[in-house]
């Protein structure tokens, strides 16, 4: 429902604050709740119509004015130390929850509330880059989202070319791996042997937060032009025996830090599992976004791997237009996939890998399987990792061992191919 129609529904006849800090202030003072869903009404709607300045404005106020209650936190330190206790610790808990928590949890009673905070919590991430402060108040949000988006309360739903338009149109604008290039290639990517599917939230039954794309094939893919390409042959389903994991994408910025990948690609796993047992490897064809970055870096990255004059005759080469058809290519494959392997297993100074995809799947039991030459010659695929894909490999039998591995002695579990690779370079 619209804010503008659920406000002539909530109006009262006691007159609204004159300012929206006056309206912030009594949400949190009243007691009535018709009062303050309308009161909660009228704060969305003039923040739906704020500017930049003014939403800057809003997250500073709540900031400052909307803080932890010290004297009331003190008070229950007090408590907890005179007599430790289950009801205490309550106390103390609750006490030391900033008091803007609550002003967003009525925020979210209101019908389209939820999507309001969504788009709060993606405008914070944007000025927290010159408004680093403000990251307390995104934290909050956050905070509230891993609660209001757990697996027990989200969706899991396939999507197929009989979903209805609008759905499939989110698709084609929210995928960020690999461009969906219209109708006709997103229904090949729907088609026989193609699997897509995507978390929803009862709140928001129209708005995908995470969407999967998924190929079945005979072994692991190595091309994603084997997959999506125009050329790309139909899959055999019956044939197949591993599910590749091609594309992740999340469509909802304020989500960005709430652990929903991890937990689609296992739960699609699952039901892969259960509708075709014939399926017994998982795995993915995966980007590797930081490499082209990282290698033009200066200086140079891998010193102990490259001498300088080497890495200068690589970056010339690279910089040549088309030059992964040169003849040069094939002579400097060995040593770009040798740093490729070496930019996947390094860690940077927080112990964790210096590669986003290869922290996500790493983190979530995955095994570094194999690099794979020019698997993705597209503009984008040149430009992040010189052409190269890499396969993660979920063993369902060890996902847990790797986790924990990786989480707990910052151990990055490799295959004997991505062993070698590193001894040969």
């Amino acid at each position: 429902m619209p804010l503008t129609a659920l406000k002539r529904l909530v109006s009262g006849v006691l007159p609204l604050p004159n300012t929206w800090q006056e309206i912030c202030r009594d949400l949190l003072r009243l007691k009535d709740d018709a009062t303050v869903l309308r009161l909660a009404v009228e704060l969305l709607e003039r923040y739906e119509g704020f500017d930049d300045a003014e939403r800057l404005a809003f997250f500073e106020h709540l900031l400052r004015e909307f803080r932890v209650d010290h004297d009331a936190l003190a008070a229950a330190i007090a408590a907890y130390q005179a007599e430790p206790g289950p009801m205490q610790v309550q106390t103390l808990n609750l006490a030391s929850q900033p008091n803007r928590r609550r002003l967003f949890e009525l925020l979210n009673m209101v019908p389209g509330g939820m999507a309001m905070l969504l788009d709060m919590r993606a405008t914070l991430i944007r000025l927290q880059r010159q408004h680093p402060e403000l990251g307390a108040v995104s934290s909050d949000l956050a905070e509230l989202f891993r609660n209001w988006f757990n697996r027990g309360i989200l969706d899991l739903k396939r999507i197929d070319w009989n979903t209805p338009a609008f759905l499939l149109e989110k698709l084609i604008r929210y995928e960020a791996v690999h461009e969906i290039g219209g109708w006709p290639d997103l229904k090949q990517r729907l088609s026989a042997g193609k699997r897509c599917y995507a978390f929803f939230h009862p709140v928001m039954p129209d708005e995908p937060l995470i969407f999967v794309q998924v190929a079945l094939a005979g072994g692991l893919a190595s091309n994603i032009r084997d997959i999506i390409g125009a050329d790309a042959l139909p899959a055999d389903e019956a044939g197949a025996d591993t599910a590749i994991f091609y594309s992740i994408s999340n469509c909802q910025t304020g989500l960005v830090g709430i652990a929903l990948g991890d937990l689609l690609i296992k739960q699609v796993a699952n039901l892969i599992t259960a509708e075709a047992p014939h399926i017994t490897r998982f795995a993915t064809l995966s980007p590797i976004p930081g490499f082209g970055r990282w290698l033009s870096s200066e200086p140079n990255p891998a010193p102990e791997r490259i001498d300088d004059a080497s890495l200068r005759s690589l970056r010339n080469v690279l910089a040549l237009p088309d030059w992964w058809q040169s003849s040069q290519a094939k002579d400097m494959r060995a040593t770009l996939e040798g740093l490729c392997a070496y930019y996947l297993t390094s860690q940077g100074s927080n112990e964790q890998p210096l590669d986003p995809v290869a922290r996500f799947h790493l983190r979530n039991g995955a095994r570094l399987e194999r690099i794979n030459w020019l698997g993705d010659t597209s503009e984008k695929g040149l430009l992040q990792s010189h052409g190269m894909l890499v396969n993660y490999v979920y063993d369902l039998d060890h996902v847990s061992a790797y986790h924990e591995r990786f989480v707990y002695h910052h151990e990055v579990t490799t295959s004997t191919a991505i062993q070698q690779s590193l001894k040969r370079f």
